[in-house]
């Protein structure tokens, strides 16, 4: 029988495939898709928290306005809210009457909001959205790297080989649950290490040197001493820091439940003083096609749970990290593969749809709804979601850029040329490149007409001088159309488009450019 070599690449791939765990000392070391992550850029100490909630949340049953209740209540009307049970914390905006939590950090001045976001050509499958957020590609690109692997890769390729290291002693990333997350899949490496207990990190032995055949079994054998080696040395210093750390928020006492838990972990982690710096978290559940309330009781279910342990989870956590003076070094964001779609079904519950809320929290987030309220129509379709506004790999970019601390150039590659600089952090407390959201607020008009429509759709619109791009998408988020308007000065620009071969329906334009966002439906006849 032929023999045949596996390199170390190769074995991480079938490894992954596998999907064992391996059990050592107490402590869950799930070596699947790669081995342990390592070391931290010293270039700051900023720290990023990823909630992922898991299944599709429904964003307009998360968020409310008073001037479009009415509307959702007639396409909604077995699984909407009292208006009266609703928790109003901003103008006319309120949050489900599980999510006190949210309104207190809101009024901490430590919560922002991103309405309807998602990305062109939204995918409805589980797999293949939540694909999309992690790794932050185009809905037709296949991409085998995390967003947050490659913000890694571009200082650390040679990862794991010759970590950790006396420079880089701590873990880059922890995942903590089971399974690493793909957010933090590298070209060679996943950069998290999967975290259940930081009290009880373990330890276990390592096979001698000698024992090591020079043969396929020996490479897979190499690996996995390397894996156990590198967890034996993350060991000490996870086990140090939830040892030094503390909780100080009177908010964990009442709370149960496993994001409560994990997110404590967390903060106790910081205080600690371990240098990680990316966090991930999941909750499940949110996958709500039936049941999604309790019949004749909406303000009750499977959603009013998962919201409730989500808000007060999140509510805990930054009031801890106030308490132990480490908020303004902490900043966190929730997502999920897709909204759901904007009429209920009749099994109590909503499907896949497109965009949706997203969630930043932390002392440095402006506290603030970036984004429109989506506009009802009570004649909506059954397969209708809301419309995307922001792009998600916009806030990704955001993030890499002002708070990480990349270059443009180095955006670009993680993410892609055009991000769009957003305008989520507090002035003062960063320096940030995004454009000053006023101009948005008060002089960003768009008008469609006739609408409905026939044959010609005039677009009218205020720009700033550059190129505005408008995207034409179906009402599952498919893009029908795109074209690009350049400008040498601020101006009322009009465009006519031609949708007499649109079939009948609902469109929406997405208008985007350097300072603005904005999405408007138009109806074909």
């Amino acid at each position: 029988m032929k023999e045949t070599n596996i390199n170390r690449r190769d074995f991480i791939k079938t490894a992954a495939l596998a999907s064992i765990p391996l059990t050592l000392g107490g402590f869950p070391l799930y070596a699947l898709p790669n081995p342990l992550a390592t070391l931290l850029d010293g270039d700051n100490d900023r720290i990023l928290v990823l909630v992922q909630l898991q299944g599709g949340n429904d964003g307009l049953a998360t968020i409310f306005h008073a001037g479009q209740y009415d509307n959702l209540q007639a396409v909604r009307g077995n699984i909407i809210l009292p208006e009266s049970a609703i928790i109003n914390f901003h103008n006319d905006y309120g949050f489900h009457s599980g999510m006190q939590g949210l309104k207190d950090v809101w009024q901490m001045g430590n919560l922002g909001i991103v309405q309807n976001v998602g990305y062109p050509n939204q995918n409805r499958s589980h797999f293949r959205s939540t694909d999309i957020w992690n790794s932050a590609s185009s809905a037709e690109e296949f991409d085998s790297t995390g967003w947050i692997g490659r913000f890694y890769d571009l200082n650390h390729a040679g990862y794991p080989a010759g970590y950790p290291n006396s420079e880089c002693p701590h873990p880059f990333a922890l995942t903590m649950g089971k399974i690493v997350s793909e957010t933090c899949q590298g070209m060679n490496a996943n950069y998290s290490l999967a975290l259940l207990d930081p009290f009880n990190p373990g330890t276990a032995l390592v096979s001698s040197g000698n024992d090591i055949p020079e043969n396929c079994f020996g490479d897979a054998l190499s690996f996995v001493n390397d894996t156990v080696s590198q967890t034996n040395a993350f060991a000490s210093v996870i086990g140090a820091a939830a040892n030094a750390g503390n909780n100080l928020s009177a908010k964990w006492n009442t709370l149960e439940t496993e994001l409560a838990r994990k997110l404590k972990n967390i903060a106790r982690l910081i205080s600690g003083g371990l240098q990680t710096k990316i966090y991930v978290v999941q909750i499940g559940g949110f996958d709500t096609h039936d049941n999604q309330v309790v019949d004749g009781a909406t303000t009750t279910g499977i959603h009013s749970d998962l919201l409730r342990e989500l808000s007060d989870a999140i509510c805990a956590f930054q009031d801890d990290l106030n308490l132990l003076n480490v908020s303004k070094k902490v900043i966190g964001m929730t997502y999920s593969e897709f909204g759901r779609r904007i009429r209920s079904n009749a099994a109590l519950g909503t499907d896949h749809g497109t965009a949706a809320p997203l969630f930043l929290f932390g002392a440095c987030i402006e506290n603030q709804i970036l984004g429109d309220h989506p506009e009802i129509d009570t004649q909506v379709g059954n397969d209708e979601g809301v419309p995307m506004q922001y792009d998600f790999r916009d806030i990704y970019g955001t993030f890499l850029k002002d708070w990480l601390g990349l270059k443009d150039s180095e955006v670009a590659g993680v993410i892609h040329s055009d991000v769009q600089i957003l305008p989520l952090f507090k002035p003062g407390c960063i320096e940030t490149s995004a454009t000053n959201q006023a101009y948005q607020e008060n002089e960003f008009q768009i008008n469609l007409s006739p609408n409905p429509a026939s044959s010609m759709l005039n677009i009218e619109f205020s720009a700033p001088a550059g190129q505005t791009i408008i995207t034409v998408f179906d009402g599952m988020g498919g893009v029908i159309n795109a074209l690009k308007v350049e400008s040498n000065s601020s101006r009322i620009q009009n465009v006519n488009l031609n949708v007499s071969n649109y079939p009948p329906g609902s469109y929406f334009i997405h208008l985007g450019n350097r300072v603005v966002t904005k999405t408007k439906k138009f109806v074909k006849l």
